[in-house]
């Protein structure tokens, strides 16, 4: 099997992570940033979230789609730069629909009040150390000791 790109390899990381932080530019140009539940992520970076149409988010985005995303777990650490697009696409919304979109949206993915945020990454960097918090913490102690650099795992800039 062929290695992975570091895109790929992004992608991979951040299917596993259900809850990113959203951030858009409001009306006085300052950040705003709220955790959003990604529902999916397409090959290509792609990531996908439910909203309702009069949030303040979709006025952001309308307004400016430049985005940043963040995600994060106890070991991997994205962040996202890309565009983000409002649709109305309920065959998609359908497909994404589950309960946990639903504790939020009661009004089911065919509510006229119900949109999708597409969001096309455009460049992404990801910071990933596997293994337990024990484990790093044993790197950390090993440089300390040794003087020598931690080295916390795989670290890479990508275009999406």
């Amino acid at each position: 099997m062929p290695e992975s790109t570091g895109a790929e390899r992004l992608t991979e990381l951040a299917k596993d992570i259900q809850i990113a932080m959203f951030t858009t530019v409001d009306e006085h140009g300052h950040l705003a940033s709220r955790p959003m539940a990604q529902q999916e992520v397409d090959p290509d970076g792609t990531l996908w979230f439910f909203s309702e149409r009069d949030s303040h988010i979709v006025q952001q985005v309308e307004a400016n789609p430049h985005v940043g995303l963040t995600l994060s777990s106890s070991d991997v650490w994205i962040s996202i730069d890309g565009e983000a697009e409002i649709l109305v696409d309920a065959a998609k919304a359908e497909a994404l629909w589950n309960p946990f979109v639903e504790a939020w949206l009661p009004q089911g993915p065919t509510d006229p009040s119900v949109v999708l945020i597409k969001v096309d990454g455009h460049t992404g960097e990801y910071w990933d150390t596997p293994g337990s918090k024990v484990a790093s913490a044993i790197s950390f102690v090993k440089a300390k000791v040794t003087g020598q650099r931690y080295e916390g795992g795989e670290s890479e800039k990508v275009t999406l």
